[in-house]
């Protein structure tokens, strides 16, 4: 399509595969979205596409991401305010048929599999290195390892017991977010054949929110990045290649995510290309 749509606090540019959405920076435009910059939201992450009246003569224009497409979604699991959702465009109202037009594109373009959850991120999370301050520690990824520092000030005497933390992504299983604005706020990491240990403020692979402390702009992301690199890096025995040749096209598609694997750093230039000569191999 190659066409700019305008809306509040957001624009929309609608390729030939995927909507580019672009975030303002300002005091009205919420901080995550800020934080996001923008998203490449391919149109296979897409489930449907609505448009419904909003507030204040406005109306709404929503891409709806499949389950499983998106790591900021799936870490956010439904906790984020309606202000915050990045897939909501905000029109006036005079502009509804415009916006019902570049609905029924998005829709025309939405796979055959649009009503599935999909089977692996299609959506970027925000990259690393990242960081943020918890109330009992700094949190930080720098794309392989999450490390915890505790803060004298509030961290427990369990996870001074324990000492600082850093976790390898390849024994991560899964992240928990909840959200700062609960009462329980944390993020917690989840470890391959482990039980979380109690509490958040108890478990040493958990670091715990507060007032001012991991705020959703910043730790949201955080959780994005590394529940990201936690799939990546579990779905990377999955290229191995087996000896019956393959379909040309999906040698294309796995080469393709190889290629993926490679430039976020979760396969070494040497796996890469000798990967890549097994996958062309089987042509």
């Amino acid at each position: 399509m190659g066409d700019v749509l305008a809306g509040i606090q957001a624009t929309w540019e609608f390729e030939s595969d995927s909507v580019l959405i672009r975030f303002e920076r300002g005091i009205r435009t919420p901080k995550l979205l800020s934080a996001l910059g923008e998203r490449r939201i391919p149109h296979e992450a897409l489930a449907s596409v609505t448009l419904t009246p909003g507030k204040r003569g406005t109306v709404v224009l929503r891409a709806v991401p499949r389950s499983g497409a998106d790591p900021l979604m799936e870490a956010a699991a439904g906790q984020l305010k309606e202000v915050c959702d990045p897939y909501r465009l905000v029109l006036p109202a005079e502009r509804e048929t415009l916006a019902e037009y570049y609905a029924d594109e998005l829709r025309a373009r939405l796979g055959p599999d649009a009503d599935r959850p999909a089977d692996r991120f299609t959506v970027a999370a925000p990259p690393p290195p990242l960081h943020f301050k918890a109330y009992d520690g700094k949190a930080s990824f720098d794309g392989s390892h999450v490390s915890f520092r505790w803060f004298w000030t509030g961290a427990s005497s369990a996870k001074w017991k324990a000492g600082d933390q850093s976790f390898p992504v390849a024994e991560l299983s899964g992240v928990e977010w909840r959200s700062p604005e609960v009462f329980d706020g944390c993020l917690r990491l989840l470890r391959n054949g482990k039980t979380p240990a109690g509490q958040a403020d108890q478990d040493p692979a958990a670091v715990v929110f507060g007032l001012g402390y991991g705020p959703v702009h910043e730790s949201l992301p955080f959780a994005a990045a590394v529940l990201e690199a936690v799939r990546t890096t579990s779905a990377v025995p999955a290229l191995t290649i087996p000896s019956a040749r393959r379909d040309p096209a999906d040698i294309a598609e796995r080469i393709r995510h190889l290629g993926e694997l490679h430039q976020a750093g979760l396969v070494t230039d040497e796996e890469f290309t000798t990967k890549k000569a097994e996958l062309l191999a089987q042509l």
